[in-house]
């Protein structure tokens, strides 16, 4: 199994979806990022250059998740994957999106879209 760093219940007011009113008025997105990678490298060295940089990945997720408006959760998840395989340690990452305030037109406590990608 590989290491793996997570960053767990990163939350957002953002814009996304294909209703007039969620992009009037926007709502609460989380997202979870699984970042498989080999940690042995910067574990030997001590050294934070060998592995992600976790401050800097959440306020680089938080400004997609926030920023520019998609239909899609499917789009929004992609875009988060993009930004953690940007780093070049990183060997794929599962990204799950939630959107806890989403109107089903039934009771619901959220709905998710998750995806895994690797390096290409």
């Amino acid at each position: 199994m590989p290491d793996r760093i997570t960053v767990h219940g990163l939350t957002g007011h953002g814009y996304h979806g294909v209703y007039p009113p969620e992009r009037e008025h926007g709502q609460t997105f989380r997202v979870d990022a699984v970042l498989e990678l080999d940690t042995a490298p910067a574990a030997a060295t001590d050294d934070l250059t060998k592995t992600v940089h976790y401050g800097e990945l959440a306020q680089q997720l938080h400004a997609v998740l926030v920023g520019e408006p998609v239909d899609l959760l499917e789009t929004l998840a992609q875009r988060l994957a993009d930004c953690c395989l940007a780093y070049p340690v990183v060997d794929a990452v599962e990204i799950t999106v939630h959107k806890p305030e989403v109107d089903l037109g039934v009771p619901a406590d959220d709905v998710t879209v998750a995806i895994r990608r690797t390096r290409a």
